[in-house]
């Protein structure tokens, strides 16, 4: 019997990656894109990268680059060709996609949402990263920005997403004894403020954890699909699937 063939969420951890980012959503931004790219490096270069390790080159393109990891900016999970982006660039690398109408709808920015989406994978591209945390009987994922969703700051003018350090993940840390965030409101390892949520692996299940009701009820009137956390769940299982170029443009033509 022939084994069954790996799809990986490949990347070379020595090397700076490059990332394509292209619009296909019909839905304005609220921004401009190019200031927006321009935004999101800087946000790389300035922010993340210092503290995470996690150098990327942005570069606008119409679609897919060879070689290069992607953000894409779809309208929703609906539109046309939208789902047969899957979860991988098709040369089998890291990709994210913004799904413009759903966010708005949400009442959230779309720069936001897009740099919450970079930063978290930049951190765990391949999105199998886990550690023990506070309950020992539970597996943490090693998500930057939901912790601290719904708050920002502006890089270049345009608001960008808090994200955790890795000091969030060392639970032998004591409270307000290092920097934990960006924005300085978390005090202490694993905190999830009013606005976020931390994805967890418990008795063999993947879930949530909220930091309040309202959040929590919010979470489950959001359109999931796409992302990361249905990601996480096929890449438990080895089963991210690369986006099909053939399918996603028979689908556009039907526009």
């Amino acid at each position: 019997m022939r084994a069954a063939r790996p799809t990986f969420g490949a990347f070379n951890q020595g090397g700076v990656p490059t990332i394509a980012c292209f619009n296909k959503a019909a839905t304005p931004l609220g921004v401009d894109f190019d200031a927006l790219i321009a935004a999101m490096q800087a946000f790389v270069d300035q922010y993340v990268m210092p503290v995470w390790g996690t150098p990327a080159k942005l570069v606008k393109s119409k679609g897919y680059v060879k070689g290069a990891w992607a953000v894409v900016f779809l309208d929703n999970a609906d539109q046309p060709g939208a789902l047969a982006y899957h979860d991988l660039t098709p040369d089998g690398l890291p990709q994210s996609k913004v799904f413009v109408k759903t966010t708005l709808d949400n009442h959230d920015l779309v720069s936001v949402s897009a740099s919450h989406e970079l930063v978290e994978m930049l951190v765990d591209p391949a999105i199998n990263i886990m550690t023990t945390g506070p309950d020992p009987k539970i597996m943490y994922a090693y998500e930057s920005a939901d912790p601290v969703e719904q708050l920002s700051f502006k890089v270049n003018g345009i608001p960008m997403t808090d994200f955790v350090y890795p000091a969030y993940f060392e639970v032998f840390h004591k409270a307000g004894s290092v920097r934990f965030d960006q924005m300085k409101k978390v005090n202490k390892p694993f905190q999830i403020l009013s606005g976020g949520y931390q994805i967890v692996f418990k008795n063999g299940k993947w879930s949530q954890i909220f930091a309040s009701v309202s959040k929590k009820k919010r979470f489950g009137r959001e359109d999931r699909r796409g992302h990361r956390s249905e990601q996480r769940l096929r890449a438990a299982r080895n089963r991210l699937r690369r986006a099909d170029k053939k399918k996603i443009a028979r689908l556009e033509r039907r526009i």
